[in-house]
């Protein structure tokens, strides 16, 4: 059997989209279990440079969001990025989900040529979508998807790896 682009571009978003749940979800209970406050976690970064907790996942969303719409030749949703709680931040995620798998396969399916073009402000970087799905889009979502999980991981929540692919 082969893989088909659709599955390629929506399988991993969706899989560790319900991982970063499910990590979020053992976070907030931790935090109520250990008497901290919320947003410690939530505005906790694993270095003074780096975004926060709250700015890993809203990334990790739009990253997911954007990757399968640009393939599919359509707008990206916008999302306001005003989460300040864990169930502002489920609620992200779970719309992002939603987002995901209403794109149909047979907009995705075929889409390895097209040509995708990030605006950056030190100028525009080209891609063709499989190269954009392999090379930058996947790549990014799952950096900040591992970013969001270590730092829970550094604040001392007790999640390991099968809670970060949701099987637990």
């Amino acid at each position: 059997m082969t893989i088909t682009f659709s599955v390629a571009a929506t399988q991993t978003f969706l899989t560790m989209l319900n991982g970063l749940a499910n990590v979020l979800k053992k976070a907030e209970a931790n935090a109520l279990e250990r008497k901290i406050d919320p947003s410690v976690f939530l505005n906790s970064r694993l270095a003074p440079d780096m975004f926060p907790l709250v700015r890993q996942v809203q990334i990790s969303t739009d990253s997911a969001k954007g990757v399968v719409h640009r393939l599919a030749g359509r707008d990206i949703p916008k999302m306001e990025d005003n989460e300040t709680t864990f169930a502002e931040l489920q609620a992200r995620i779970a719309k992002t989900i939603d987002m995901v798998k209403a794109i149909p396969a047979s907009e995705l399916d075929g889409q390895e040529a097209r040509e995708i073009i990030m605006k950056r402000p030190s100028g525009d970087v080209t891609f063709n979508g499989q190269d954009y799905l392999l090379i930058h889009g996947l790549p990014n979502f799952l950096f900040h998807v591992v970013t969001a999980y270590n730092i829970l991981r550094h604040n001392g929540v007790p999640i390991g790896k099968e809670q970060y692919f949701g099987r637990a």
